[in-house]
């Protein structure tokens, strides 16, 4: 693979790759639509968790040509990947690290993906982020690939891991960590963000607490139910989470042991919420699709509730758990 990246969105986790691909020597152009951002990175550069300040060329969106000889890393949400994707012509030097399962994204043929299990902040107008939930970046192939597609992931894992910010997997297959985090994300997420609150306070707060263990219950059901294998990402692998759902009081032991690294950590789909637009379609969309006639009533309410709440322009809280448990099944949490 040729040493020069293009990184399309300069949030968390496109900045942090970014510092990476720079610290290993490669040529990086980071691509934003926010134009204080992109004057911002001009003029200062980017950095990670306060770290020496890393030089990269800026350029934005609207003015950016998508180059023929460099490898493209795809950063934005979800619900951009339209305008994205509307601008690339060949998508076989093309890694998305995004969250969720988005139908544009899925009928393209790129042939890896990266999926992030850290959580990197960044700063609303500036290419500035801190990493607040240590994790890796797993990257491999989506399916069969050649041997030269191979090596081309095999050099961009090596390069990211050089930038020493996080751990770096090269997996043999990326789909069951990415279903895996989906597992996660389309439970914490809609939660949180409806909320208004931190990670953490999904194993602190009661009903909090038992509508993400009940989300993340349907989750692996539809996942199961449709046959999609599932791999490690964090301590556990999916089947010993369950088994600790399943056990009494367990659930609430290990929620005492998770909630330090969760504190101060916000989901993806926080800052979206009242903006009119989020990736609910993208995590909890997907399951209910997957699931077709499998029963998945929690799914179906937290999609209603975080439209309700994106369309009316609502700030979240923590009514909005109440207004969500009321809608569900009796006996279901």
């Amino acid at each position: 693979m040729n040493s020069k990246v293009h990184i399309l969105g300069a949030g968390g986790i496109g900045i942090a790759a970014g510092v990476s691909l720079v610290r290993a020597g490669w040529s990086v152009t980071m691509v934003d639509s926010n134009p204080q951002k992109v004057d911002a990175g001009q003029r200062e550069g980017m950095s990670v968790d306060g770290a020496i300040t890393t030089r990269a060329h800026f350029v934005g969106f609207q003015d950016w040509e998508p180059p023929t000889d460099a490898a493209i890393l795809c950063c934005v949400k979800t619900f951009d990947n339209g305008l994205v994707f509307s601008r690339i012509s060949n998508f076989d030097s093309v890694v998305p690290i995004q969250n969720g399962y988005e139908p544009k994204l899925e009928a393209k043929d790129h042939p890896s993906e990266a999926i992030a299990s850290f959580v990197s902040q960044c700063a609303p107008d500036r290419p500035v982020t801190r990493i607040t939930r240590a994790g890796s970046l797993h990257i491999g192939p989506r399916s069969n690939v050649s041997d030269f597609q191979k090596e081309k992931i095999r050099t961009l894992a090596g390069a990211l891991a050089q930038g020493q910010l996080f751990p770096v997997e090269s997996v043999a297959n990326i789909q069951p960590f990415k279903a895996t985090k989906l597992m996660y994300n389309a439970a914490i997420s809609p939660l949180a963000s409806s909320a208004g609150v931190d990670n953490a306070q999904l194993l602190i707060d009661p009903l909090a607490q038992q509508l993400f263990f009940a989300l993340l219950r349907e989750n692996y059901s539809i996942l199961s139910h449709a046959g999609i294998r599932l791999e490690t990402i964090g301590p556990f692998h999916p089947k010993t989470v369950m088994r600790i759902l399943r056990t009494p009081l367990l659930p609430k032991l290990m929620g005492v042991f998770f909630r330090p690294s969760l504190r101060g950590t916000y989901c993806s789909m926080s800052p979206d919420m009242g903006t009119g637009r989020t990736e609910i379609d993208a995590y909890n969309g997907h399951l209910i699709r997957l699931a077709g006639d499998f029963p998945c009533p929690i799914n179906r309410a937290v999609i209603e509730l975080v439209e309700n709440i994106s369309r009316d322009r609502i700030a979240p809280a923590h009514s909005h758990l109440h207004q969500l448990a009321s809608k569900l099944p009796r006996g279901i949490l």
